[in-house]
This record gives structure tokens, sequence and C-alpha cells, in this order.
């Protein structure tokens, strides 16, 4: 028996950590020790792991102490959990072999048993199964941790610690999620570090983590006020080509405010705004207190050189400098509005509408074609493209299925009131692109003689396009607005998947300064509310002052909360 004490020391790992008994050519400098042969797991993994003092994983130390793997016996299986090797067997046959075996039958329940949150009954499930000798694979083992990770009290965590090391015991290999699961039962366990290590050990299996790989140990070392830890979890990340969303920011912004590190702060801010634009409630508290509290008050330039602010704002397009804090003394913070024009109602400073450079419009438009082309049928995209390029440009693009609901039934009436308002605001005055499916031009309302009538004349004005049967038109009338740099008419706030697929912080921006919302009353019928005239976007002034649009609110049924902090001493802030 390999016992842990017959192990290289190699430095003192995570209290719940020992060493992994796999083959590893470990790396120590310039230095590489052979691969080592620890018994039953000697074959599992053949990749050379690369660490910097030690590869520590689990040690039952906190649970049942996994004292080693080496000298563990894999379940035994009987004959009758092993499927039919019939090789005339249809894929039918097979498929359903597989789903009634006891592997498939557990499977089914622990799927279960994680829709409904049910871990006792899941663990129990377990036990049975490892008493009868059911082989458990890595999607079984994973629905456990999972289950494990999820709950609030101490059975959840024991487990699943004794569950990951029955894992690497049966030589099933552990994914991204299994290591995620992992690393939230030792968050939960107050072990942002071993949380962390997880991530490392992760890489090095070549699996690539992903943000809620990080999220345990980096909310866990902000959570216990360890700064400096956060940001080398934030560092790491960034290096595996992650971007940090909303809830990893606010939180690192937090730590950064609790630890008086006001460059960190200004730092996350700046990332707010090139990554959220609209902050939660949460974030704006967060935020709010920063401002109020002794420190944000000590920091910021007495003088500054006004024209490198300003020369800072026009390299980043508008609305921030990124030159530092600026002024001294209390902030006076309020929540506040805009008014129509982009005025604060507070301080009374004008917001503004930030640059889209053309050639980020031209590569969201090839990018968006690549995308459309891969989901719809290539050839009817395309034959749209043709059929565009010969008719644009367009003043406006309307999503016709979206515009023309009225209590869930589809009006030409409304839809024709909408392409009337738009044709009058068109400086050409001609009429906006209408995208409709086939399915809304020949059948229901359409049958009817005056809608008939109304389809035609948009037909010979070449106003309309329909889009055929099986196809997506959010492809069409997005693609169609992005070309023609014109007004986007509909009420989709465009969050589903397909358009989380666009992955670019340039759609956003881009949506902000063409979509045209609607609203709808009995007497006046159909409200146009065109983009604001300014970005709704966190904003850094020249003068020093900031203003953080929330999300509560949305300017068309109610305005959207802003928080607006500047400098309480006077509106005229001293510099050079």
């Amino acid at each position: 028996m390999l016992h842990r004490r017959s192990l290289p020391s190699l430095g003192r790992p995570s209290p719940l950590f020992s060493f992994f008994k796999f083959p590893f050519a470990v790396h120590f400098s310039n230095t590489c020790r052979p691969l080592l042969s620890y018994g039953a797991t000697a074959h599992l993994f053949t990749k050379p792991i690369l660490v910097n003092a030690a590869f520590p994983c689990f040690s039952m130390n906190k649970v049942h102490y996994l004292s080693t793997l080496c000298t563990a016996t894999p379940p035994t299986h009987d004959s009758h959990t092993l499927l039919p090797t019939n090789s005339m067997l249809s894929n039918k046959s097979k498929k359903k072999a597989r789903y009634d075996s006891p592997e498939g039958v557990l499977r089914k329940k622990l799927d279960m048993c994680s829709k409904r949150g049910e871990m006792v009954e899941a663990l129990q499930l377990y036990n049975e199964a490892r008493q009868s000798g059911v082989q458990l694979s890595q999607h079984h083992y994973n629905v456990l941790l999972y289950l494990c990770s999820s709950s609030d009290g101490g059975l959840g965590l024991d487990r699943g610690f004794e569950i990951f090391r029955q894992m690497l015991m049966d030589k099933v290999v552990p994914n991204e999620a299994t290591f995620t699961s992992v690393a939230r039962i030792c968050a939960a366990m107050e072990d942002p570090e071993m949380a962390f290590d997880l991530v490392q050990q992760m890489k090095g299996f070549g699996i690539a983590p992903k943000l809620r790989s990080y999220g345990p140990a980096l909310f866990g070392f902000c959570e216990k006020g360890m700064a400096d830890r956060a940001y080398e979890v934030d560092a790491d990340m960034g290096a595996s080509g992650l971007v940090a969303e909303e809830p990893e920011l606010s939180a690192i912004l937090k730590v950064s405010a609790n630890a008086k590190r006001a460059d960190k702060v200004y730092e996350m801010m700046h990332r707010l705004r090139g990554t959220v634009r609209q902050v939660s409630e949460l974030t704006a508290e967060i935020i709010e207190n920063w401002f109020k509290c002794e420190e944000a008050a000590k920091v910021g330039e007495e003088t500054w050189d006004v024209s490198k602010v300003r020369e800072g704002i026009v390299k980043g397009g508008g609305g921030w400098h990124g030159q530092g804090w600026l002024g001294s003394g209390d902030w006076r913070v309020t929540r506040t509005h805009m008014d129509e024009t982009g005025i604060c109602h507070s301080c009374d400073e004008k917001l503004v509408c930030i640059d889209i450079d053309p050639k980020e419009t031209e590569n969201f438009a090839v990018s968006l074609t690549n995308l459309a082309c891969q989901r719809e049928v290539r050839a009817n995209f395309v034959r749209f493209q043709e059929w565009l390029q010969q008719r644009a440009p367009f003043d406006a693009v309307v999503d016709g299925a979206n515009v023309s609901m009225n209590q869930h039934n589809f009006s030409f009436f409304q839809l024709n009131s909408i392409v009337k308002k738009l044709r009058q605001m068109s400086p050409s005055k001609r009429l906006p692109l209408i995208i409709l499916h086939k399915n809304r031009v020949t059948g229901g309302p359409a049958q009817h003689p005056n809608n008939k009538k109304l389809i035609e004349i948009w037909k010979k004005s070449g106003a309309l396009y329909v889009t055929p049967p099986g196809s997506n038109d959010d492809w069409y009338w997005l693609y169609a607005a992005v070309t023609c740099k014109c007004l986007l008419v509909t009420n989709d706030e465009m969050r589903d998947h397909l358009f989380q697929l666009l992955g670019t912080s340039f759609f956003p921006r881009w949506k902000e300064k063409h979509q045209v919302r609607l609203s709808f009353s009995s007497e006046c019928g159909p409200t146009l509310h065109m983009p604001p005239p300014y970005s709704n976007v966190l904003q850094e002034s020249e003068r020093g002052s900031w203003h953080v649009p929330t999300i509560t609110g949305d300017d068309v049924e109610s305005p959207r909360q802003w928080l607006c902090a500047i400098r309480a001493r006077n509106k005229s802030l001293h510099h050079i």
C-alpha cells in the first residue's frame, strides 16, 4: 500500500488537499520528475501537469479522510448491467436498451431529483446504486455533485467530497462541471483558496474554465475581504480569455471600496461602463455607498490638465476620460432622472451621445451575416441580401409581427398606422421596410379584402419582404436595420439566445441608438418612442462628476433612474 507519507513532500497544501495518485510528470522549475505509477489509477491521466510547488487535490481531512486512491478497487459490475452486444440490434433497440438499463434508469431518476432539488433522495439512489454494483457515469456523478453543492446543510457538503473521491476511484474522468460543483462545495465550506486551486487543476487537465468556474473562489475571497486574492482570481480569469460580468465586477467593486482601494474602485467603474452599461440596484447601492464614504472624499486631483482630460474624452469616443478621480471633498449623491435632452435633474449637466465607429458597424454586419447563414437556409438569406441591395436604403425597418400584436391578435390596421407615421417622419417620405413571415400574409387576417389590398400596395412599393417558411424573421429585420444604418421599430428586447450569439459589446450600443419602441392607447393609438439623444451608459464628465444608469425604469413606461455623484463643494471645479 502506498501511504501519503511515502509521497515526496512538496509544500503545505490547503487543509482539504492531498495529492492525486495519477501518473503525472510533475515539473519543478527546470527539473522534471519521471512519471509515477500510482496503482489502480495509473492510466487515468497521461498529460503532464505544470505546478509551482505541489499538485494538490482532495483528501478527506474534513470528511472521510482519503489516505490513498492507489488501493481502491473499482466496483464490480454484474453481467445484468451490461448492454446487449448483438451487432444486429437496431439503433432504436440499442437506445431502448440503454434507456431501460440500470444505468439509464438511475440517470432518469437523478435528473428528476436535480429538477426538483431533491438531494436526500438523490443520495439514497446513489447508495442503492453502489450496493447494487451499478456503474456510474460522469453524468451521474455530476448531477450528484451539483445537488450537493446546491445544498444548505453539512450533509450535502460532506457527501459531496465523498462522492468526488469515489468518482476518481472509479476512474471516471472529471469535466468542467465536476470541478465547478466541487469548487462550490469548497466555497460553502468557506475555503476559497481550495476553490481557486481547483481551477488551476482544471486547466492542468486541459479543461478550459468557464466564468462560473471562478465564481466560488472570487466571491469567497470577496466575502472574506481578501481583496488582493480577489484581484489574482480576476487576473486569472482575464488570462483564460474570460470577461467578468456584473456579478463579478460588483463583488470586486465592493471589496475594493471596503479595502479603501480607490484605484481599483475607479477601474471597476470603467469596466462596468464598458461591459454592463446599466447597473442593477445592488451594484447601484455599492457605488452609492462608495461615494458617501470618507475615503472617496479624500481621493482626487485638486488641479488637472484640462487638455489631457478632453483628449481622453475624444480618444474614448465620449462619455469618459480615464484620467482618474478629479476634484476633492465630499460627494453629493442623489437618485435622479434625465430630461428628454439628457440634462440631469440634479446637477444640470448634460449627458453625451457616445459615437459608434462606422467600422464596428461594418464588422457587426459581417458577423451577423455569418450567423444568419449558419442558422437559416443560406440560399434564402442570400436572396434577401440581394433583394435588399437593390432597394436600400430605408429610413426605418419594421418588425411587423411584433408591432402588429393587439391584445394577442394580429392587426393590419395597427401595423398600417405605424407605417404611416414612419412615412410622415421620413425625410424622403418613403415607406419603411416591413418584414413579415409568410404565414402572416397568406392566412388569418391577411385574407380580409382590405388587408389583401394593403399587402399588395406594400409589395408593389418595394416596402414588404416576406420571409420564407421555416425561417426566423429576426435575422432579416436586424440585418436590414444594421446595413441600412436606420431606425428599427420593435418592442422586442432582443435578449434571447439568438441575440446572445452575437457575443459583442457593440450590439447593446447599436440597439440603444437605433431601436424605436412603441406604446399604445385607445385614445391616441400607437406612440413612437425615439432613441434618446444621449447614451444610457455610465458616464464620467470632464468636471469629474459621475452619472450611473440603473435598470430601474425604461424611459417608456417610467423614467430611467440614474445615480448622480458630484463634488458637493461647488459646481465649478478648479483646474489648470
